[in-house]
């Protein structure tokens, strides 16, 4: 049966317009989905809960900014509100008090390092990793995962070396984008620099596309994917952007339809590496269209996925599991949860 009828059977998605043109080349390309096991991925950034998913009452895997709310690019897109949620760790020691109290009443599997950038775009981390080498030390279950920001080869190696697992990295295409959404003065290339710096360690290299960066248009997200396909990058993580955290105005909302078009491309554009989508994007009918598109597209793992999700995978003989954890990283087998067909 073609995909567009088995959606039209998911009431979560009866009277939804998906583009019949794009889920027909999704399903021509797709293959053998059973063989591409689907990650649902529910890290205790936020509360969280479906008609099909629980969430995780303990706080598993959360967030922590070294610059609390605090950032200095004040980036359009953003103004620093991703930052609102995370636990602020503001010192070393705030951060190795934090982490040790979780490990013994929350049982703490991990966590994410994060933080609001200076004006190139940069977070100084260089404190905080004797407190690293020293939570790995003595919870070696830890996995530890940070956005670096843009980063050189010499505090690349110094953040392997204190044990992190994961460095994530936002990758711009276009040097438009970086100029007036990011207020910042570098070209694209450097963004490619600081990803070959990263890949160049042991670390698992995530780098971040934000489709619709460019005030809701799709301008170097093409740019963007070519530039992760060239280094031996672990995952890629796509997001959508969120107008809300704009000032009313700025931005506009990218069709779902131009995403899934995105979606598909990354696919076929890096068809041995894991694609995820990431927590941010819209909600409401749009999240349901985004992340049907990302289940048919091919993509590896969905962050907080949307009602009826689970019967989209179904549907197309995709298996799939839940993990409490940051999309970006994968837990020990023990800590999934298979979601039932």
């Amino acid at each position: 049966m073609a995909w567009l009828e088995q959606l039209a059977h998911i009431e979560e998605f009866e009277d939804v317009a998906f583009d019949a043109g794009l889920v027909g080349r999704m399903q021509a390309a797709g293959g053998d989905l059973a063989t591409r096991p689907l990650r649902f991925s529910t890290p205790t950034f936020k509360s969280y809960g479906s008609s099909e998913l629980k969430g995780c009452s303990k706080m598993s895997f959360p967030a922590f900014s070294v610059t609390g709310s605090a950032c200095a690019l004040d980036c359009d897109h953003c103004r620093a509100r991703i930052l609102e949620p995370m636990i602020p760790v503001l010192s070393p020691a705030a951060l190795d008090q934090q982490v040790r109290r979780l490990v013994a009443e929350q049982d703490l599997q991990g966590f994410l390092l994060s933080g609001g950038s200076n004006r190139r775009n940069e977070i100084k981390y260089e404190r905080y990793w004797p407190v690293v080498e020293g939570l790995k030390r003595d919870f070696p279950q830890l996995r530890v995962a940070v956005h670096s920001a843009l980063i050189d080869a010499p505090r690349a190696r110094r953040m392997a070396d204190a044990g992190v697992d994961t460095a994530m990295l936002d990758i711009i295409g276009a040097e438009d984008t970086v100029r007036e959404v990011y207020h910042l003065e570098r070209p694209v290339a450097d963004f490619e620099a600081a990803l070959a710096a990263l890949c160049a360690t042991g670390m698992e290299v995530v780098p971040h596309i934000v489709i619709g960066l460019h005030y809701g248009r799709i301008l170097g997200e093409a740019n963007a994917l070519d530039i992760v396909a060239r280094h031996a990058i672990h995952a890629l993580v796509l997001v959508v952007i969120m107008p809300f955290y704009a000032e009313p105005g700025r931005f506009e909302t990218p069709s779902p339809h131009a995403v899934g078009e995105i979606f598909l491309a990354a696919r076929e554009r890096l068809p041995a590496r894991e694609v995820l989508l990431g927590c941010a994007r819209p909600p409401g009918l749009h999240k349901r269209l985004t992340d049907a598109y990302a289940v048919m597209a091919g993509l590896d793992g969905i962050a907080f996925p949307a009602d009826g999700i689970v019967a989209v995978a179904n549907a197309i003989g995709r298996p799939c599991h839940q993990e409490h954890a940051c999309c970006s990283l994968k837990l020990a087998q023990a800590r999934r949860t298979t979601v039932a067909a």
